[in-house]
């Protein structure tokens, strides 16, 4: 629907048949809501199709919907840092009441480019370490939201990939060493793989180069798996560093369900639909006139374990059955 012939509805009769608790609760003003989708996505990504989905579905169970009291304007990263920057820009012409920001990446170039409009994250790791906010009780600028998941999460991969491969005694780390969530994960995890008689060593995902190079050369000593860390170059290089895991039958534990519908072993992480869906809540509360400087960060509520039997089987590997019990979903 077009602007034009919105705001002719909202002079209308269509503005009386309108729920009189809804009117009332947001006023007959169009709120324009921007979202920034970080992590290397496009339109053409079912991932972020779900994830944007979800988020759109949890506006209109709180009364917002797209073409009637809300427009939503969509922007996608393209696995490019000029166009995330160009992105940003745009959204922030638009002048919008608020945006939705996903990944580091996207709440950086925002964060560059405005001060003043509120913003909900989700996908950030670190927004304390990332300078993102001043505390994740009192954020205190223009930015709050839901944190992917806590450094404690970074423990469980060594952990899984030793159950589901009990031979593994090294593991590579893939990690963006640029951003301070990269720092933490590997820093979690070396602190952990001691106990589990397991050596560890970084990978940078700078770029596709540098991974297929590490990995190369980290397969060539036996008894390896790998460790996939959060990071939207990893997203960004999720289909290669999938490959190269098969290519040199190294098991792999990811942070994401992405990674495992595209082929990869098996993965833990928070449901990233499922915060989607809640950062709805955090704008709604914004457009009803609250603060992001006073809404504190959330943790996760929902963490999903993922693993595919059809990659286990190629990599000669045989899942525990208490592992597959634990398991969320099992792909055959």
């Amino acid at each position: 629907m077009k602007r034009r012939e919105l705001l002719t509805l909202l002079g209308g009769g269509a503005a009386a048949a309108w729920p009189l608790a809804v009117r009332a609760q947001q006023g007959d003003r169009v709120r324009r809501i921007g979202v920034l989708l970080g992590a290397a996505t496009d339109a053409d990504d079912p991932d972020a199709q779900a994830r944007l989905a979800a988020f759109v579905q949890g506006l209109q169970q709180l009364g917002w919907t797209d073409g009637r009291n809300a427009r939503i304007d969509t922007r996608w990263a393209t696995g490019d840092p000029d166009r995330l920057r160009t992105s940003a820009a745009e959204l922030i012409a638009l002048a919008p009441d608020i945006i939705l920001g996903t990944g580091v990446a996207a709440i950086r170039v925002l964060l560059e480019a405005t001060r003043d409009v509120p913003i909900v994250f989700v996908g950030v790791a670190d927004p304390v370490g990332a300078g993102y906010v001043d505390s994740l009780a009192r954020p205190g600028g223009n930015t709050t939201g839901l944190v992917n998941f806590e450094y404690n999460l970074s423990g469980k991969w060594p952990e899984l990939l030793k159950e589901v491969a009990p031979g593994v005694t090294r593991a590579a780390v893939l990690r963006d060493a640029a951003i301070t969530a990269g720092t933490g994960q590997f820093a979690v995890i070396q602190s952990v793989a001691p106990s589990l008689r397991i050596e560890v060593s970084p990978i940078n995902v700078r770029d596709a180069a540098e991974i297929e190079r590490g990995v190369a050369a980290f397969a060539r000593s036996s008894n390896g798996g790998l460790i996939i860390t959060a990071s939207a170059l990893s997203v960004f290089h999720r289909d290669l560093i999938i490959a190269l895991a098969a290519r040199h039958e190294l098991p792999a534990v990811y942070n994401r369900r992405l990674y495992v519908t595209s082929g990869g072993l098996m993965s833990y992480g928070s449901d990233l639909i499922d915060q989607h869906r809640r950062a709805a809540g955090y704008v709604d509360r914004i457009l009803k006139g609250e603060k992001p400087a006073d809404l504190p960060v959330q943790a996760p509520t929902k963490y999903e374990l993922v693993i595919n039997l059809k990659t286990a089987k190629a990599l000669g590997l045989t899942v525990p059955q208490a592992l597959l019990a634990r398991a969320d979903e099992v792909i055959e």
